[in-house]
Formats: C-alpha cells, structure tokens, sequence
C-alpha cells in the first residue's frame, strides 16, 4: 500500500496564515494537517508515503516521508500534481491519495481501506449538518454527487439545483485499486490536452472531473460511505472555528482529533 498526499496549492484563503508555509502545514490543535493525516496513514501500517509539494515546498523536507515536487504548481491543480508522483507508485500496490487540506479519523481509512472497488471514494453522508457549522448556505460550496443502487457513483463535482443532488460529499480521499492503476496512467495519458473539463483546460482540471471521465468510459468507482470523522480546512474561519469547537467540545461530534 502506497499513499500520496496532494499539498502543492498556495492555501490563499487561509492567509495570512499560509504566508511562510505551505497550507498543509498550518497547524489545528497544536498540529499540522499533514503531521495529523501522516499520523492516521501510519497507523495504518502504510508507510510508504509521497507528498507533493509545489509553494514552500522546501518546508516539507527532512521528514519520515518522500518529497516530489510540482514545479508548475501556480498553473495546474490536483491532478497534474498527482501525476507529478507517478514514479513513486507500482501497479503492485494499492494506491491511496489524499487531498493535503483535510484530517480524518482512522475509521474513515479504515473504511476505505476495506474496499476492493477498482476505485473507491470516501463520501459523508452526513455533510450537510458540517456545512452548516461552516456556512450559512450549504448548497453554494456543496458538489453533486450522485449513486446507483449499487452504491458507484454515476455523479460527482457539478453544481448542485437541490439538495436531492447531493447523496454525500465527497472528501478528497480515494483507493485505486493496484492492478488499475496502469490503466489510469494509460487514460490520463490519452485525454484531450486541449478538451474543456468542467470548465477547466487539462492542466487545471478537477480531480472530480477525472473521476467524473472515469465513471464515463464505465469504470465502477465505488462509493465508500461514511459519517462525519473528518475536517477539511479551506480558509481561516474553518481554522477558527475548529479552534473554538475545540475549546467547547463540539468539534468530536465531526472528527475526534488524536
């Protein structure tokens, strides 16, 4: 099992907090959000871990983890940081990757950890009562996601009309199953460089419209379902007030930080 950590963005909304630092570094409850997630992904017993780094990516050396670097970092998005890290992983092993902005519980990897999907994706279930603690209108920031009866996901990463377009949100951590993952390669390889994903070119398309172009030529990219047991961190007033649940004892009731 390998494990890649997507950190190369410049964290804007989080200034003047993501000045001197990368934004996976910023600090919750005396912690960084990379030392936390590298924390959970240990437990785990998975240790061979990549963060790509791109702004202040020098601050990410020195540690128990590999260090790739997206050079291009303030022109592209996620998932050309992600293939900045395709030699660090092997169609011999389960690849797990994970946004750098976002800790969770060891239930919710465990969980994830458990599927055998070709790809499987952690949703929450219960996003909106979250949402609602971080701003007062949910439906605004929220993404569609949509299943089937079986649980894969026909939908995700578009604007939502309603909440009935909403099944779950999904949280920035995936599983691509091993033997998946030089097909992956093959199809990001292949796309139209000069095609329009969501209203993105290539270099800065979604990792939601990856998955969503995935789902499209009829891979079955599961849906792995949990509630609540994770934050993500997208500007100060998220920071401040995971601070203040903290302080209050609220905040076990989204995530239970260790």
């Amino acid at each position: 099992m390998k494990a890649v950590v997507l950190a190369a963005g410049e964290g804007k909304r989080l200034r003047p907090l993501t000045a001197d630092r990368p934004k996976c570094l910023v600090e919750l409850g005396g912690r960084s959000l990379l030392e936390r997630q590298v924390a959970v992904l240990q437990a785990a017993g998975i240790s061979d871990i990549t963060v790509v780094g791109g702004y202040r990516a020098d601050q990410l050396e020195g540690q128990t983890w590999r260090v790739v670097r997206n050079e291009d970092y303030a022109v592209t998005n996620m998932v050309a940081t992600l293939f900045c890290a395709r030699d660090t992983w092997s169609s011999d092993a389960d690849l797990i990757v994970c946004y750098g902005d976002i800790v969770y519980e060891e239930r919710v990897l465990h969980a994830l950890l458990a599927s055998r999907a070709p790809i499987g994706v952690v949703i929450d279930r219960n996003w909106r009562a979250y949402w609602e603690r971080r701003m007062e209108d949910p439906l605004s920031d929220a993404e569609t996601l949509k299943l089937d009866k079986n649980g894969l996901i026909v939908e995700l990463g578009k604007r939502p009309r309603s909440y009935k377009d909403i099944e779950g949100q999904y949280i920035g951590l995936f599983k691509v199953r091993a033997d998946c993952i030089a097909p992956m390669e093959t199809r990001y390889d292949t796309m139209d460089h000069d095609a329009n994903y969501d209203g993105q070119d290539f270099l800065n398309m979604y990792m939601t419209s990856f998955l969503q172009n995935l789902i499209d030529l009829g891979w079955e990219v599961s849906a792995v379902p949990i509630d609540n047991g994770w934050l993500e961190t997208d500007t100060k007033a998220d920071l401040d007030l995971y601070h203040a649940m903290l302080l209050d004892g609220s905040l076990a009731r989204f995530c239970r930080l260790t």
